[in-house]
């Protein structure tokens, strides 16, 4: 009797675990081990090991130089609270172009590659900048279609544009969640195969006509690039941005189990290294004086688009409405590279928990208060001298 409970056990598991694979569910396993299995609820900065990736070469080393009050001045009791709550691992402030303020924890230093997250998006949309500079792309009104025929599939996606997908104005239909077990970035994130995902669905509107933040138009726009560039795109990353920025390290981009990029978010690098891909924009798309990137696609990436509120323009999130005018590249769990113009700034935080404050317009408070710290941080090396 026993023996017969247990073999109708064991076939009602099996039955279930066939259907969860026939039903396009079986990335749900690989979720489970690598979330809740370990303690965890979603994704983590420290889970690239895990999946297959892409190195992105660097070439020769330019280290950020130090600034002569490197690290003078004591964090604020606000700001180390902040972090230390946040389980922050990193915190850089880079003024003028020399290193400020460099912290790390929980085991991290300048080498320890994290995940960025969609933090990538920035990375994404550069490289279409620089695809367009290489004449392998027209421009940013050149349809998806033109790359992906097999995409037309109703006159609103034969209508879709590279600069739709940059700009989160692509009327996907895709509901960004991310801590739905059953969504489509938990189906691309822990899935075999991205094409799978994203090309399963049709645009279900107008492009151009609606901001929504979709992590799946970024990974059309990877798709769009990687074709037209004709090589995966962690080689192109390293010619284009990791060798001329001069980065300390060979990063790393995860792929599906087919060697695709997510282009939507894990790129894993360090601090230090991001912070560079801040200075590429800040510098108006040059190293030094020479041009890597066309300055006026760099600004159009911090140009607000047109239905975002004020709040987004391709691969950046920004913020005019304050007294001072910041842009920044923002990921899951609040990993942040924030520039500040006016002062020549650029702050980079890292972490596993993000701060849940957001005004008015849905975009985090705690990089104002990021900004506000690094000012008495600088202002307070400026003084003692």
């Amino acid at each position: 009797m026993l023996k017969k409970i247990f073999n109708a056990i064991l076939l009602a598991l099996a039955t279930v675990i066939v259907l969860v694979y026939i039903t396009g569910y079986g990335y749900l396993f690989r979720g489970v081990k690598l979330t809740y299995l370990k303690g965890n609820d979603g994704p983590t900065i420290d889970d690239g090991k895990y999946f297959p990736s892409k190195e992105i070469l660097k070439g020769s080393s330019k280290p950020w130089p130090a600034d002569p009050r490197y690290n003078h001045q004591k964090l604020s009791p606000a700001l180390e609270k902040n972090l230390l709550a946040t389980e922050t691992v990193s915190f850089l402030v880079i003024k003028n172009g020399k290193l400020l303020q460099e912290h790390y924890w929980d085991g991290y230093d300048r080498n320890t590659a994290s995940n960025s997250f969609s933090m990538a998006n920035t990375i994404m949309v550069l490289l279409l900048g620089k695809a367009i500079d290489d004449q392998r792309i027209t421009n940013l009104y050149q349809p998806f279609y033109d790359f992906y025929p097999e995409f037309g599939g109703n006159a609103f996606s034969k209508k879709l544009t590279l600069e739709n997908l940059a700009s989160m104005q692509a009327g996907l239909d895709w509901p960004d969640e991310h801590k739905n077990p059953l969504s489509k970035n938990a189906r691309a994130y822990y899935g075999s195969s991205l094409s799978d995902v994203i090309f399963k669905d049709p645009v279900k509107e107008n492009p151009g006509e609606t901001f929504q933040y979709q992590s799946g138009a970024m990974q059309m726009l990877g798709f769009a690039v990687g074709r037209a560039v004709q090589m995966p795109l962690s080689v192109y990353a390293s010619a284009k941005l990791w060798k001329p920025l001069g980065m300390e390290n060979n990063a790393f981009w995860s792929t599906d189990d087919l060697g695709v990029e997510k282009t939507f978010c894990c790129v894993h690098s360090n601090a230090r290294d991001f912070a560079k891909i801040g200075y590429l924009i800040l510098n108006k798309g040059k190293i030094g004086e020479i041009p890597l990137i066309d300055e006026g696609f760099v600004t159009r990436m911090k140009t607000p688009s047109l239905h975002s509120n004020g709040v987004y323009g391709m691969g950046l999130w920004i913020n005019n409405d304050t007294a001072i005018k910041h842009y920044y590249m923002w990921g899951l769990h609040d990993q942040f590279v924030i520039m500040v113009a006016e002062y020549d700034m650029i702050i980079v935080r890292q972490g596993r928990k993000e701060n849940p404050e957001k005004d008015s317009k849905n975009r985090p408070k705690v990089v104002e208060f990021y900004i506000n710290e690094a000012l008495k941080l600088a202002n307070a090396n400026q003084s003692a001298l």
